[in-house]
């Protein structure tokens, strides 16, 4: 089982379901590291060290991301196609998050090399309990690979 920090990267646009996120990961017994960005142009910038992003200390790069799908500016597919199709990201767990029950939206992202689909579920409390099970898995389970340079 892991004990050391994991970094998480959670690209999310709304607000209270990124603050419940939060909370749910403060919850952990390990520390994780959680940083939030709100659209997929700021997803991207941070994974290539761009603009405010440059500094590793405040904003390390992640092992787990957790991506929405419905973002402004540049959407989620738009962002996992980018990751997996990246010599120095396609090594990284993106597990989509998202309320489209579309099976398009599904099909898609797996084509696309998500490691996990997760629909939210309407009910926070649901959400909560299915967010702890993931993050059981991802968060304390998981061995991650490193970054080939």
């Amino acid at each position: 089982m892991r004990q050391e920090p994991i970094h998480i990267l959670l690209v999310e646009d709304n607000p209270d379901h990124a603050e419940m996120l939060q909370r749910l990961f403060r919850s952990y017994l390990v520390k994780n590291i959680l940083c939030h960005v709100e659209d997929g142009e700021q997803a991207l910038a941070y994974l290539n060290r761009e603009g405010k992003y440059a500094d590793e200390q405040r904003y390390p790069y992640p092992d787990l991301i957790l991506l929405d799908l419905r973002l402004p500016k540049v959407d989620g597919f738009q962002v996992l196609e980018q990751i997996k199709s990246s010599s120095k990201h396609r090594h990284l767990v993106v597990v989509i998050l998202t309320s489209s029950q579309e099976e398009c939206d599904i099909q898609r992202a797996y084509q696309n090399y998500a490691n996990s689909y997760l629909v939210k579920p309407l009910n926070p409390q649901e959400l909560m309990d299915a967010l702890r099970y993931l993050g059981f898995y991802w968060l304390r389970w998981n061995v991650y690979a490193k970054a080939i340079d």
